[in-house]
């Protein structure tokens, strides 16, 4: 007989909920995990993961097209959009097979159906109508993610007007495609297709693409777009679509004037809503809703005893890593670990895998000069660095903020080749309240990308030397 009492039960299976259960049952707690769909969530199904896949395979397409630079003659190639697909799907199935594995591994019980709260401490289990179990735990862990937001009248349709679902799956190439929204989603989405070969535009509803980045990496970001052959559209918005038998009009509205663009196909990439509803919260009151996501406090608790939430239905940044992390301090706050602490979102970094990439962590230039801090700011750029130049990647900026009186550094944002892989060194340094000097006596190896993170430092502070 499957057990119902639990010292931890968690809500949803995905980065934040799989990992909470590990370290749970890491520190002797009984752990049970409800998810109805797929171990490892959307990031690991439908997004980060498989993403990455499919922005690979495009990587690889389009040095392929510039394979000449490189020495190579390569009279004519082409690819199976279909195998391109299967790869990446591949490599999902794979990893979520091993979060089965980990969890099962760690002793966690797991109940495959949907999860509502019933009450203090209470629990329902259901699948595809049915009741499954009624639990109960002293405490409950609500990770149930989030999903596309949809604007009314532009509804996906999952055939010409795509989620992330469909763009993750395209059954044959579209010639042309609209994007809209340029977060981290839709610019992703864009760059695979444009270097795919498909005509890509992007409509973006602020003055300029990537906005939650600093103001000169976006810049320098949307032009490498363009050079690419994308069409950004910016401070616009979708008023309208029209779908016919074989494409979509987009009416878009820029300056109280709207233009009409024809296309294959439609990605919506314009946000996340928290999956707060038909979970029960209503029989479990103290939890509150801003704008629609879970409140909680530095260590993830809600206003209800013994009830918590995680990850991005619990508000922005909605990152994996974030939620990973939120899940550790929670439970370990629970457990009654004397070095928790609580998330520092400054701290947390930010990684997009367009082609360039884009990464940072902390403040941006003008959140810094915001919040009242006299600034040193340090540029290098990659054509500056020998490996980046031998890469053939000479396109790239690494900027960094620091505090002039401290010496603290406020943020790191860098565009270009593996910055994604780079990012981390600052995030370490600004978790380890490093300062200015402390990069400085670093020895970065040569030749390497990460010698531009030490040059940006020395730039702050008028030592540069390579540039």
């Amino acid at each position: 007989m499957t057990e119902t009492n639990f010292d931890v039960i968690i809500m949803g299976g995905g980065p934040g909920g799989y990992v909470a259960a590990i370290r749970a049952s890491q520190l002797g707690m009984k752990v049970a995990l409800v998810e109805a769909n797929h171990l490892g969530g959307i990031c690991l199904n439908w997004g980060c993961i498989p993403t990455k896949a499919l922005l690979r395979s495009s990587e690889i397409n389009h040095l392929l097209n510039h394979a000449s630079d490189f020495g190579f003659t390569i009279k004519e190639h082409s690819f199976d959009i279909k195998k391109v697909v299967e790869r990446s799907r591949g490599v999902a199935k794979q990893l979520s097979g091993g979060i089965g594995h980990l969890l099962k591994k760690n002793k966690v019980t797991v109940f495959d159906g949907f999860a509502k709260l019933e009450g203090k401490g209470k629990l329902s289990v259901t699948k595809d109508k049915k009741k499954l179990a009624d639990l109960t735990g002293k405490h409950i862990i609500i990770a149930t993610g989030a999903r596309a937001r949809v604007i009314p009248g532009m509804e996906p349709d999952g055939k010409q007007i795509w989620t992330y679902k469909e763009a993750m799956v395209p059954t044959e190439m579209p010639k042309s495609i609209l994007v809209v929204g340029s977060g981290a989603i839709g610019i992703e989405f864009a760059s695979f297709y444009c270097n795919m070969g498909a005509e890509v535009t992007v409509i973006e509803m602020m003055d300029r693409v990537m906005p939650v980045e600093d103001v000169e990496i976006s810049n320098f970001a949307q032009k490498q777009f363009e050079k690419q052959g994308m069409t950004i559209i910016t401070g616009a918005k979708t008023s309208k679509i029209d779908k016919s038998a074989k494409n979509v009009t987009v009416h878009v509205e820029k300056g109280g004037k709207t233009e009409k663009i024809t296309v294959d196909k439609v990605i919506m990439a314009v946000g996340i809503v928290a999956n707060t509803e038909n979970i029960g919260l209503e029989n479990v009151k103290g939890v509150k809703l801003d704008r629609g996501h879970i409140v909680t406090d530095g260590y993830m608790k809600t206003g209800e005893a013994g009830v918590y939430a995680i990850g991005d239905v619990c508000g922005a940044p909605w990152l994996a890593h974030k939620a990973s992390h939120e899940g550790v301090i929670c439970v370990e706050k629970i457990a009654g670990q004397k070095d928790v602490h609580p998330i520092v979102k400054t701290n947390i970094p930010g990684c997009t895998y367009c082609m360039p990439q884009v990464a940072s962590v902390g403040l941006t230039e003008a959140a810094a000069k915001e919040a009242g801090h006299k600034l040193k700011v340090g540029r290098f750029p990659f054509m500056g660095n020998g490996k980046a130049i031998a890469l053939g990647e000479p396109e790239g900026m690494v900027k960094t903020i620091w505090d002039e009186k401290t010496g603290e550094l406020l943020g790191a944002h860098m565009v270009g080749a593996e910055v994604t892989e780079m990012i981390q060194g600052y995030v370490v340094g600004k978790t380890a309240e490093l300062v200015e000097a402390d990069y400085m006596h670093t020895i970065f190896p040569h030749p390497t990308l990460s010698e531009m993170m030490h040059e940006s430092v020395l730039d702050a502070y008028g030592k540069v030397i390579h540039f």
